[in-house]
Formats: C-alpha cells, sequence, structure tokens
C-alpha cells in the first residue's frame, strides 16, 4: 500500500529506502518513537544534487538537525544553508533531538549547537 502511494506521488523508491518514523502513544501519554532510516534515500543526498535556483527563490530555507548526523546529507545541508543566507533567505532550523538517530548524546549536542547561531528562527 505505502510503495503504491509512493508510485502515484512519483516517488523513486527504488534507489534507496524512504525514511519513516512510526509514533505510538504509550500509557502515560508520552510519545514514543520507532525509526527506519539505515540507510534511507535523505542520508545520500549530495551537494550536486541540490537545485541551487530553488534554494535562492525560497522565502525561507527550512532544515532540520537530523540532516546533520551523516554524511553526505550533513554537507549537502550546511551548502544549501549557504546559499540560502547568502542570498538573503530566511533560516529556520528545526532542532528535532531525536537521540536513537545519534552516535551519542554529546554528538547530538555538538551537531545541533554548531549551526544555531546560523538560524533566523528556531524551532525548539
Amino acid at each position: 500500500m505505502l510503495a503504491n502511494i509512493l508510485k502515484e506521488n512519483n516517488v523513486d523508491n527504488h534507489s534507496a529506502r524512504t525514511a519513516l518514523a512510526f509514533v505510538t502513544l504509550r500509557a502515560d501519554g508520552e510519545r514514543e518513537f520507532l525509526f527506519f532510516r539505515h540507510p534511507s534515500a535523505d542520508m545520500r543526498l549530495r551537494e550536486s544534487e541540490l537545485d541551487i535556483n530553488l534554494i535562492k527563490q525560497a522565502k525561507i530555507f527550512h532544515f532540520g538537525s537530523i540532516s546533520l548526523i551523516e554524511e553526505t546529507c550533513k554537507s549537502a545541508q550546511l551548502a544549501a544553508m549557504n546559499i540560502a543566507k547568502n542570498s538573503g533567505r530566511i533560516l529556520s532550523y528545526d532542532l528535532n533531538l531525536r537521540l536513537p538517530l545519534w552516535p551519542s548524546a554529546e554528538a547530538a549536542r555538538k551537531g545541533i549547537m554548531n549551526i544555531w547561531d546560523q538560524a533566523d528562527l528556531i524551532k525548539v
């Protein structure tokens, strides 16, 4: 069913998996997350695949911390941020802390805080 929905929306699911996050509600009302993404298409984004004109035309460039976990998507995101910033675009940052995706809590802190001062807006 999901594969058909992706196909109907022109999503190529043959070269890499599409990342999935399943969210359930625990008995105490807290959310619990289960991620399937190693390796997923978002982790394979390369700087050479960026649509520079699209980034330059955007009013706001929104990015998240999850893309900072793995190369090559980390370098691609940093390049896209620089293009947006140099084009006078608003940078919106969703720090979206998901510790199970990071190698360690310290790596998450460093990765998230490394670009904190670049953003115009931060979603906490």
